[in-house]
């Protein structure tokens, strides 16, 4: 894995490998700058060693912190770290992203590939890479094989990123290294942000300086361990890198990285400072993306991003004679999914031998007696519907060679795999294991209890979505999915990456009546309808789910129930966002275009508003709009249909917990 990841480092940083050792020291201070010159990177060495500064608008966003890698052979980057060399690059260049909020992204960068030396009774050369985009900036350290150093293990990095003063952030604290990353981002201001604290990535802060926010995540990791924030242990303002230990740590041994630099330098994620002038200019950035590493799979005309029927939110609640985990239940599926223009089912837990939620004893190659996979795949192919399943990660583990070829030529269009809760380094590496090898059998994938996104689905394309969130499904057994929970989602988690959600619930009840009547079986939940549909362009997903069971879809009469169809007609990628207006956790307006015409979600928290969106994104000539909002009840709509065009203002009522959509197509077309 090492001697392949090195394709991906910089051609910059490699040059700078390449003079380790062999220049005199030339500067002590290195300023990047990003193409607008609005966000600037400072590095320094001095006595206490290596640090940087991230300034916006000539403003400081972090402190000067210190820079580093904690490692068996003491600290790079500690006291006595000389800068050698740096070389500068910029890059122009347009990427082009298989499945996301855009299809083309006009890339912008400058760069330095700084050359370091820590001094020692075995001097260490190393590099350091910063990058300084008009959304961001990011840094990572590189560290090659040479003589008397073909290993090195990390207990954790000295990164820091000091606050210049008390920030409100938003974060999410599982509070431990072993979760599914799912919780609620809440307010928390930087003060009181305890060295104990584990935070998600991202960390989200507000400035002060005006609107202006930063989001500290990471980017583009592989055999490495993922990464918390925690407090600073001085009680001074800020957060450091916390590394997910190894599992086979012992007591007398804490390693968070092991690296063999024989087989190619160590090559630590991006680390990723976000900037925008506002909490909504994130929420449309590419960055993370950006940040990875190009797409290891060279044809992806078979990658097939969709919506897909699922069984589980919904308890299999299909109106038919002994529903369940059977082939005829699958097809009443199937036969809905066709009717709502769907292109997936997802079958969940429970259709091979064995299938559980732990580690113990199963086959993934064999069905239970009430399936026919190939009956059902064969049924599904005909309706123009592709089949997915689900699986236990540790399971599939075991078998995942003779599995992965079975499902291919069983003609299983994709996999979801599930239960993995770690971030450690192990866990990465089997993050990349499984998509390559899914790859070569062309099935999708979607992980859940997955870590948070780092730009894997760049790297492979396959890889469409992920959980990593606290969704739907908590509407099963908490009241904890509120309006507010859900407009805080995309300023925070979704930054990062696409999140499976799992959207679609059509039964709707008052915050007030669902705390009575909650359920595990056809659940409900507490927003409106016009927010059920929202969610389908708010939230990303390249494979978004319909959550709720068929009869749902449908009114008495059999005929489709308000937001039906448009759940249908909906697209998963886009070509272009915009985010329109919103702060986190009070509100969102997102139009997303795909070809010419454009779709609009809008959300709020408890609060009906009034939201007057300027459609001056349109451009030349009319448009067609077609408007739904919450309308007599949770569970209605109400529609109308008007002209538009750049001119002109949208006027959005948004019930409490609820929601709007709009789709405006050229008129004429």
């Amino acid at each position: 894995m090492r001697t392949a990841y090195l394709r991906h480092v910089s051609g910059a940083a490699l040059l700078a490998l390449g003079c380790l050792g062999t220049v005199e020291a030339r500067a002590e201070a290195v300023t990047v700058t990003s193409p607008d010159g609005r966000n600037t990177v400072e590095v320094e060495t001095g006595p206490d060693g290596a640090s940087y500064a991230v300034l916006r608008d000539g403003k400081p966003v972090i402190a000067s912190s210190p820079l580093g890698l904690n490692s068996t052979r003491g600290t790079l980057g500690g006291a006595g770290a000389a800068m050698l060399a740096h070389k500068e690059r910029s890059v122009r260049q347009q990427i082009e992203l298989v499945a996301g909020k855009a299809g083309t992204v006009a890339e912008r960068y400058n760069e330095s590939a700084i050359s370091l030396r820590q001094p020692g009774s075995g001097a260490i050369d190393f590099s350091l890479i910063v990058r300084a985009y008009n959304d961001g900036v990011a840094f990572r350290y590189v560290v090659p094989g040479q003589d008397g150093l073909q290993r090195l293990d990390l207990a954790g990095e000295q990164t820091r990123f000091d606050f210049p003063r008390d920030y409100d952030c938003w974060g999410f604290n599982p509070g431990r290294y072993d979760s599914g990353h799912e919780g609620e981002f809440d307010p928390v201001k930087a003060s009181l942000i305890r060295p104990a604290h584990l935070f998600d990535a991202p960390l989200v802060c507000k400035t002060g300086e005006g609107p202006t926010t930063f989001a500290l995540a990471q980017a583009d990791m592989r055999d490495y361990a993922g990464a918390y924030f925690s407090g600073r242990g001085d009680g001074g303002l800020g957060v450091t890198i916390n590394l997910a230990p190894r599992p086979d740590n012992d007591e007398t041994t804490y390693l968070a990285v092991k690296a063999d630099l024989a087989r190619g330098p160590l090559v630590t994620p991006w680390r990723v400072v976000m900037l925008g002038d506002s909490p909504a200019a994130l929420v449309q950035s590419t960055l993370i993306a950006q940040l990875a590493s190009p797409s290891v799979i060279g044809d992806t005309s078979w990658i097939k991003p969709g919506k897909a029927q699922w069984d589980w939110w919904n308890g299999w609640a299909v109106n038919i004679p002994g529903a369940g985990i059977n082939t005829a239940t699958y097809k009443a599926y199937i036969d809905n999914a066709a009717a709502m223009k769907l292109q997936y089912v997802l079958i969940d837990e429970g259709w091979y031998e064995g299938s559980s939620e732990g580690p113990g004893p199963a086959d993934v190659t064999q069905t239970v007696a009430a399936i026919d996979m190939p009956e059902i795949v064969r049924y599904a192919a005909e309706r123009g519907i592709g089949v997915m399943v689900w699986l236990q990660w540790k399971q599939l583990d075991r078998q995942m060679d003779q599995a992965l070829a079975l499902y291919e030529k069983w003609g299983i269009k994709g996999i979801k795999v599930d239960f993995m809760s770690r971030n450690d380094q192990e866990m990465v590496a089997y993050y990349h294991t499984l998509l390559a090898k899914a790859a070569q059998h062309h099935l999708l994938v979607d992980l859940h209890a997955a870590y948070p996104p780092d730009g894997l689905s760049r790297t492979y394309p396959n890889y469409l979505t992920q959980e990593g969130v606290m969704g739907a499904e908590y509407n099963k057994w908490s009241s904890r999915i509120t309006a507010r929970h859900n407009v805080t989602l995309p300023f925070t988690r979704m930054l990062l990456g696409p999140m499976d959600y799992t959207p679609g619930g059509f039964r709707h009840l008052s915050p007030e009546e669902f705390a009575r009547q909650r359920r595990f079986i056809a659940p409900f939940v507490q927003t409106t309808r016009g927010q059920a549909l929202a969610m389908y362009v708010v939230f990303d997903s390249p494979l978004q789910m319909v959550a709720d069971s068929p009869g749902a879809y449908r009114n008495a009469d059999g005929s489709w129930a308000d937001g039906a169809e448009f759940i249908g007609a909906v697209p998963t990628i886009w070509d272009e966002t915009r985010v329109l207006a919103g702060d986190i956790g009070e509100y969102i307006v997102t139009a997303r275009r795909k070809g010419r015409t454009w779709f609009l979600g809008a959300m709020t928290n408890e609060n009906g508003r009034t939201v007057s969106i300027p459609l001056d994104f349109l451009g030349e000539g009319g448009f067609s709009t077609r408007l739904w909002q919450d309308g007599a009840d949770m569970s209605h709509l109400r529609s109308s249909t008007l002209k538009s065009h750049a001119s002109t203002k949208l006027v959005l009522q948004l019930a409490p917990s609820g929601g709007a959509v709009a789709v405006l197509s050229p008129a004429g077309g």
